[in-house]
């Protein structure tokens, strides 16, 4: 296998008859967006994901949780079968599907938000461009919103430049085409029929608005296709990253982008709410908000990518959260509110019969220390990229080390947010140990040596201790997920890329080794195999095949890097999107689509797996390191 031609082809056809589209995989579905929201597209034309008017928003088009309830719009061909390609238009989200119609012709459509970088030039509209390229085709254009997740389905008033659709809550969205014969649709919504024949174009806006529909030239569809092209292709020339993988990192940084709400820089950890972790499962959850655990993951990526005022906006968006009074939050909504309270909603079906369905996240209550470790080292990462904190930032970074420093003796509930309890976590207690040492740091830069000199002693104790505590009770010489627990997890696998431990430690090597043969299914990890509070099976989880790329990478494993780091990027879908989870036997994407550690993972491998190759090809046997701590000492053997 040529591990550099790792590139799935994005000309992958998927084909269509009438009675399976409502079958398609979850991977099925391209992304477009405007920085305030976006929406799911799938090969076959249809948008069954949108939430308007900002990520956290009810849905408007809600078809991928339940297809009776949940609303959708679709530009599709009425043939009764059919051949679909999508792929981005290159350095752009705009988004391209060719629809190839037996007997009729060929399509295309065009899909895309108008865009420019400017969080005050939002204008929530969808635009949707339809070309006939050859023969005559024949489409159904469906508009059928409905309002509040599905409770309101919304009234529709057509008039002479389109269709307005009401909600009891005020809530209004319009539909305007070239051609305005909308006619009730069974089933619900509205819908018209076009035949295209060649070199024309159709054009269908939707817009999120106070307003009724005006003619289709004052949406100026053209004017925002051009500009928003343009816009992205700019962004994207300032990506510095130029190694073997260069596809799917600008993939992975478009697609965070898209993920990054603009007015205030939070990144959402996905844009979808309860796709399920294992079809049929329990394991669903709203990942509509902001943690604070990916400040630092976020920052560290965006910086090395050379987007440092998307690292900048991640930073302030977490500073200016905290709550000095109420503490640190695991999460916030993305205006930096708190995240609302878990809800079910009982009258959704759920994605291929995944129930409950829930909106809001009951984690916003749990303790994971592990969040204060990753808020420091985003302002150590934020320092270190050549910025400087002000002395306000820092007093609410000192206030929350201060805070840790009372607790880092507690349990926790730990990084993968279980409801079984709290535990010893050993992640917790490394991440403990990044707060004290990044902190010790951050301190001697504000002249405050001796909270440093204090920071720096507790640093090393919390050190020493984890060391000692955190290997196999029985004494094989490999660390655990919990102190006195046998059991492992692959946070672990984590400790080598903060720098507690170097890599080719034998105990960190034995630590990956119990890893793959207890988490592993090929290249592919689970994050733990115990009884977590939660019924139901999951999937393997993206990110932590990714950190087994890194850690090989550095162990000088590079070869055996590069195998996984290829196996999970041939996972990623058709446009090169990636979900939380996996399926190992089948390569199906599970969990919220698409996910912002998948992406954030996928780059920071491919960055710390090239940096590796080039020292090889040095001859040097330093094991290269993306993240370090001012006062790291990383244990010898």
């Amino acid at each position: 296998m040529d591990l550099f031609s790792s590139a799935r082809r994005l000309e992958r056809p998927y084909r269509f008859t009438r009675n399976d589209r409502s079958e398609l995989p979850l991977d099925a579905r391209a992304l477009i967006g405007d920085g305030i929201t976006c929406a799911l597209v799938r090969p076959d034309g249809v948008i069954d994901w949108m939430c308007m008017p900002r990520f956290d928003s009810p849905s408007v088009f809600g078809a991928l949780l339940d297809p009776e309830r949940g609303g959708r719009t679709a530009v599709t061909p009425v043939a009764e079968t059919f051949t679909s390609l999508q792929a981005y238009d290159p350095g752009t989200n705009v988004l391209e599907t060719i629809f190839q119609v037996p007997g009729q012709g060929v399509a295309r459509l065009i899909d895309f938000m108008p865009w420019s970088d400017d969080p005050r030039a939002g204008i929530h509209e969808i635009h949707r461009r339809i070309e006939c390229i050859e023969g005559e085709v024949e489409l159904e254009l469906v508009f059928d919103p409905r309002f509040d997740y599905g409770r309101d389905p919304a009234t529709l008033d057509c008039g002479p430049h389109g269709v307005r659709a009401r909600g009891q809550q005020g809530e209004q969205f319009v539909a305007v085409a070239t051609r305005a014969s909308w006619q009730p649709r069974a089933g619900g919504g509205v819908a018209q029929r076009i035949r295209l024949p060649a070199r024309t174009t159709h054009w269908l806006v939707l817009a999120w608005s106070g307003a009724d529909p005006e003619p289709l030239a004052h949406y100026r569809s053209y004017e925002h296709l051009r500009a928003t092209r343009r816009a992205w292709r700019e962004w994207s020339n300032r990506l510095v990253y130029d190694g073997p993988w260069r596809h799917h990192v600008m993939r992975s940084a478009l697609c965070l982008k898209l993920l990054t709400y603009a007015p205030t820089g939070a990144m959402v950890a996905a844009p979808t709410a309860s796709l399920p972790e294992w079809i049929g499962g329990g394991r669903n959850w709203d990942y509509r908000y902001a943690w604070v655990r990916d400040s630092s993951f976020a920052i560290r990526t965006e910086n090395l990518l050379g987007y440092n005022a998307e690292a900048r906006d991640f930073f302030y968006f977490v500073r200016d959260a905290i709550d000095l009074e109420r503490g640190l939050d695991v999460m916030y909504a993305i205006d930096g509110r708190r995240v609302p309270a878990e809800v079910e909603l009982a009258h959704l079906a759920g994605h291929k019969d995944s129930r409950p369905v829930r909106i809001g996240n009951g984690a916003r209550d749990q303790l994971q220390l592990d969040t204060v470790g990753a808020l420091v080292d985003a302002a150590h990462l934020y320092e270190r990229f050549g910025n400087s904190l002000t002395l306000a930032s820092w007093r609410k970074i000192r206030a929350v080390i201060q805070a840790l420093r009372r607790h880092v003796g507690d349990p926790d509930d730990g990084i993968w947010e279980p409801r079984s309890g709290r535990r010893h976590n050993v992640h917790s207690k490394l991440m403990s140990w990044v707060a004290l040492d990044r902190g010790a740091g951050l301190a001697g830069a504000f002249g405050e040596d001796t909270l440093r000199g204090e920071l720096l002693l507790e640093a090393e104790a919390l050190r020493d201790e984890i060391l000692e505590r955190g290997v196999h009770p029985d004494g094989d010489p490999h660390f655990v997920a919990a102190y006195g627990e046998p059991r492992v997890d692959a946070a672990l696998l984590t400790m080598p890329l903060y720098g507690l431990i170097d890599a080719r430690d034998p105990r960190m090597t034995a630590t990956v080794d119990r890893i793959r043969a207890e988490l592993g299914r090929g290249s592919f990890l689970y994050r733990y195999r115990y009884d977590d509070g939660v019924p139901g099976d999951e999937g393997a989880f993206v990110l932590c095949g990714f950190w087994l790329a890194e850690v090989l990478a550095m162990m000088g494993k590079v070869d055996e890097a590069q195998a996984v780091f290829v196996d999970h990027v041939n996972a990623s879908n058709h446009v090169g999107l990636l979900a939380e989870e996996l399926d190992p036997s089948s390569r199906a994407q599970l969990g919220n689509f698409p996910q912002a550690f998948s992406h954030l993972g996928l780059i920071n491998a491919a960055m710390r797996i090239d940096l590796a190759l080039r020292l090889r090809d040095e001859g040097s046997r330093d094991i290269p390191h993306l993240v370090t701590g001012p006062h790291r000492r990383p244990a010898g053997k």
